[in-house]
């Protein structure tokens, strides 16, 4: 027998790539597949399958908890604890269109029905869930008294009937009119239960500048009729040419948002309040800015950031 010190490390001969490849996929001399044996890879196979079904488990477990934790109509967190907040402001419908996404511009021309048919489209896509053969779940709305909450569990309907004429689709809203001018609709942002503190005679503010005095008059009759619980809404030329251009105007089918929609509990079939502006004479041809508020108590107003607030400007050719 030799010797041990006699037997020496063979090389291996030397292969091609493609003879290297193959012998990679599978060597016949050491039963070997991709460079590991039947029992090799079994044992692997079998660790990563029992780690991932774990890793899986785990997983599915931690967000079944989380869910135990949410209700998914009522928010965790609410009003001052919330990214929202609790100072609801305006939103305007029609928008311009997103190409200009930063515009807050209605331009138009009365006698140009192509020019008009932007936006009216715009309205009629925004007011069709108000219709009831659109809403999934109008079996939940019921019509309401004004200031008269619903029956628990239901939402009040907004019924856009001929009180809202002009501002109704078969009028075009008044764009197509050549002596008036169009149909804004305001709506407030929802905001998960707040609830307005309205205003009376003795919480109304003394300065003119904190509130208009014709918004005062309007609430003090209000409350005479016990008609005052309104979240209520004034639109008005931002400067003095803007105040002189911008002409009449009637709030449709009430100066604000009665108090039956309040608070919102996003209920199903929830449909909010809706004003729409109509302005009776605005002068052609003049770019009017306009800004309208919303008014409660705690509502609270910031030019900068829109808090209670929209702006948006009118041009009527």
């Amino acid at each position: 027998m030799a010797d041990k010190k006699d037997q020496f490390y063979t090389r291996p001969p030397k292969l091609g790539k493609w003879e290297g490849f193959r012998q990679f996929l599978w060597n016949s001399e050491t039963g070997q597949f991709m460079g590991r044996t039947g029992s090799s890879w079994g044992k692997i196979l079998l660790f990563y399958f029992i780690f991932y079904a774990v890793l899986i488990g785990f997983f599915t477990a931690l967000v079944a908890v989380f869910y135990q934790t949410l209700d998914p109509r009522t928010p965790k967190w609410q009003l001052d604890s919330s990214l929202i907040g609790s100072n609801p402001g305006l939103g305007f419908r029609p928008m311009p269109p997103e190409s200009n996404v930063d515009s807050t511009l209605i331009w138009y021309k009365s006698s140009d029905k192509g020019n008009v048919q932007y936006w009216q489209r715009e309205l009629n896509a925004f007011l069709t869930s108000y219709k009831k053969e659109n809403n999934p779940h109008y079996n939940n709305v019921e019509q309401c008294n004004t200031f008269q909450r619903p029956s628990e569990g239901k939402v009040c309907d907004v019924n856009m009937n001929q009180q809202w004429s002009p501002c109704l689709q078969e009028m075009s809203y008044g764009f197509e009119n050549d002596k008036s001018g169009p149909c804004i609709f305001l709506k407030l942002n929802k905001i998960y239960g707040w609830v307005p503190e309205y205003y009376n005679t003795s919480t109304l503010p003394q300065s003119d500048e904190a509130m208009p005095a014709y918004l005062k008059k309007v609430i003090v009759d209000a409350e005479k009729q016990q008609k005052h619980h309104m979240v209520w809404v004034t639109c008005e030329g931002e400067n003095p040419a803007d105040k002189e251009n911008i002409g009449s105007i009637r709030f449709i089918p009430a100066r604000g948002f009665p108090s039956q929609y309040f608070p919102f509990k996003n209920e199903y079939g929830y449909l909010s309040p809706l004003v729409a502006v109509y302005f009776e004479e605005p002068r052609r041809g003049v770019l009017i800015n306009i800004e309208c508020k919303a008014w409660a108590k705690n509502v609270h107003h910031d030019r900068v950031d829109r808090r209670g607030s929209v702006h948006f400007e009118l041009m009527v050719d």
